[in-house]
């Protein structure tokens, strides 16, 4: 269960999950986060219970642990990826893993260490990839017990891609289960972990006018979301960026 960010006019808000669906009225994080061309929420600190943060800046990748007292530069030419996210532990070691699709349509994944930093990568997509529109992750939807990649076509599609548990190169992901059509109504699809507090992971999105909805996960490959559930009333369109 984790919380979820979101940006507007350059400042970060935290919205707590209910533990029963939905989320907590807004915690203000602060401003000047403007200039972060990409944020991404990690659980690597205290055990696995921070809320942590990557950005990117320039083409560098900095990480910033809840408590911490300093933000350390992960690496540079981060630049070369156009969508970044957490994913969870896909590549089995104990810490979350960061997913980046290239500017040339492959996918790569980078292991997470105790510090936040990060292993070399490994590519998980050989090609193709450029024409997702958005991915999302940290958590089982297949009842496997192993942790998958959510994407979403530019065409609006939906699709699941079970991980294998497998740290082989083009061989982390198995193949793709499609969820359903006509999810370019989201502006944004975010995974937030175990949301209403049932074990399954679920789905969060805000759509174009602005509702936030839940999609509660299943387990099951072949159906693995409920109808959606509106969570939230209007204004989640103002934000130019939900993870």
């Amino acid at each position: 269960m984790f919380p979820l960010f979101a940006r507007k006019s350059g400042r970060l808000y935290d919205y707590e999950p209910k533990g029963t669906g939905g989320v907590k009225p807004l915690v203000d994080m602060g401003g000047g986060w403007a200039e972060a061309d990409a944020l991404v929420q990690a659980n690597v600190s205290e055990g696995g219970k921070g809320n942590d943060l990557y950005h990117r800046l320039g083409g560098r990748l900095f990480y910033t642990a809840e408590h911490g007292n300093d933000t350390k530069v992960v690496g540079a030419g981060w630049e070369i990826y156009n969508l970044l996210v957490s994913v969870g532990n896909m590549g089995g070691s104990a810490e979350p893993d960061l997913v980046g699709r290239h500017t040339d349509g492959t996918l790569w994944l980078y292991q997470g260490k105790p510090d936040g930093m990060l292993q070399s990568r490994i590519r998980i997509g050989s090609g193709g990839w450029g024409g997702i529109s958005a991915l999302a992750g940290r958590g089982d939807y297949t009842g496997d017990g192993k942790t998958d990649l959510v994407a979403r076509s530019t065409d609006g599609t939906l699709y699941i891609y079970p991980g294998t548990g497998n740290l082989v190169e083009d061989g982390v992901l198995g193949s793709r289960i499609t969820v359903g059509t006509g999810w370019n109504v989201h502006k944004s699809i975010v995974s937030a972990g175990d949301n209403n507090g049932d074990g399954k992971t679920d789905l969060i999105a805000a759509d174009t006018d602005g509702l936030l909805w839940l999609f509660k996960g299943t387990g099951n490959p072949s159906a693995p979301f409920v109808p959606r559930v509106q969570i939230g009333t209007g204004g989640w369109a103002a934000f130019d960026l939900l993870f």
